[in-house]
């Protein structure tokens, strides 16, 4: 029996919860979210992280939050006209996309769901129909991100099977970044599910992930998720992947993306660059999976991305299970500090940015795209 991936977020109907990922691996608590400001402090403070996956809640609570007022009687005041509507609910949109600017996912996400509502008042739908309207994108936008996830998956997969494989005879040694699977999306995953896809049809030897501080996303998530599946794998720390590539056989690095730029250049979880630029002086392949929605066709590099940074404390701070665990086999938690206290001068961003000629191809549900010689900047129109 094929193993069961882990779920990011749990609806029916209008009840939505998220898996509170930052108690994971240990305890594993689903959260509701009831309200545009529950789904905003879940995605600021991560307790849902992972671009695909927080679109998906925004878009979810969005959808939630117009079928309680269409049951509502009498029906909200802001129902009168589509204007007094798209002044009510225009600011909601973009308070959910301040929760994480980085991820051009959710600003795709809330931009979508505005052009709808534009569309449906310059059509001069009544506010019903237009709610209805808003309700229908929002959870189409979530319900788009499996099969897309598997579609990437398998465009990727199978070309670096064809590139690598041939000169291997082996299967393949992968490593990842931080966490790209089922809590990171809303099924599958994108570099993670590549991962997957090559274990399933029997092209993988091992998954190697790094650890991911200071967040841990790779020690906490992918580690669960990789042996959820079942899937052979090896956890290095951060610091350990040039030496993972000097003294093992890494066939290729497989990474997510946050944002990727016009020429190619993509931000991703802190410690990519790293791994891109270790990958280059070992002539390994670094390959970036992502959906089209993560593709940012308004900015030409990665020089106009923002970049999120994160509260000093949390670089100096980790959660986990108590060891050894007490004699009840009760799973207990806690919080310490790995730092002097009042430690001054912390620099702690989110996500770094992979120069495009670093990035050997970019993966999205519509294919590959790789850089023409002597090229150090990608055409990704082919593939959006």
């Amino acid at each position: 029996m094929a193993a069961s991936a882990l779920i990011s977020i749990k609806t029916n109907d209008d009840k939505i919860e998220i898996v509170n990922q930052l108690l994971l691996p240990h305890i594993t608590e689903y959260v509701g979210i009831d309200t545009i400001q529950d789904a905003h402090d879940a995605i600021k403070t991560m307790k849902i992280r992972g671009a695909p996956a927080i679109a998906s809640l925004a878009s979810l609570t969005f959808a939630q939050y117009l079928s309680r007022a269409l049951r509502q009687e009498p029906l909200p005041d802001y129902f009168s006209s589509g204007e007094a509507l798209k002044a009510h609910v225009q600011p909601l949109l973009d308070y959910l996309y301040t929760a994480r600017p980085t991820a051009v996912n959710l600003g795709n996400a809330t931009h979508r769901l505005t052009k709808t509502l534009d569309d449906a008042i310059a059509a001069n739908e009544d506010a019903r129909t237009i709610v209805q309207n808003l309700i229908e994108e929002g959870k189409l936008i979530a319900g788009e991100d499996v099969g897309r996830n598997k579609a990437m998956a398998k465009w990727g997969g199978d070309w670096l099977v064809s590139r690598v494989q041939p000169s291997t005879g082996k299967t393949l040694n992968v490593l990842t970044v931080c966490n790209t699977g089922s809590l990171a999306t809303s099924g599958y995953g994108t570099a993670l599910g590549l991962i997957t896809y090559l274990h399933e049809v029997g092209q993988l030897d091992k998954a190697y992930f790094t650890q991911t501080a200071p967040y841990h996303q790779g020690s906490r998530l992918t580690a669960l998720e990789l042996k959820t599946l079942q899937i052979p794998s090896v956890m290095i720390c951060d610091t350990m992947v040039g030496s993972l590539f000097q003294h093992h056989n890494i066939h290729a690095v497989a990474v997510g993306a946050d944002r990727i730029a016009k020429n190619g250049d993509t931000a991703n979880k802190i410690g990519t660059y790293n791994a891109a630029v270790l990958a280059a002086r070992h002539k390994i392949p670094f390959i970036v999976v992502a959906p089209i929605s993560t593709v940012d066709l308004n900015i030409d590099s990665g020089d106009q991305i923002p970049i999120e940074h994160r509260p000093p404390l949390e670089a100096c701070l980790v959660r986990g299970a108590i060891y050894p665990q007490p004699s009840e086999g009760k799973v207990e938690q806690a919080q310490v500090m790995l730092t002097p206290f009042g430690l001054d001068g912390i620099y702690n961003p989110s996500f770094d940015v992979t120069p495009a000629e670093l990035i050997t191809a970019i993966v999205t549900e519509k294919g590959v795209a790789v850089k023409k010689d002597g090229e150090n900047f990608f055409d990704l129109t082919p593939i959006v």
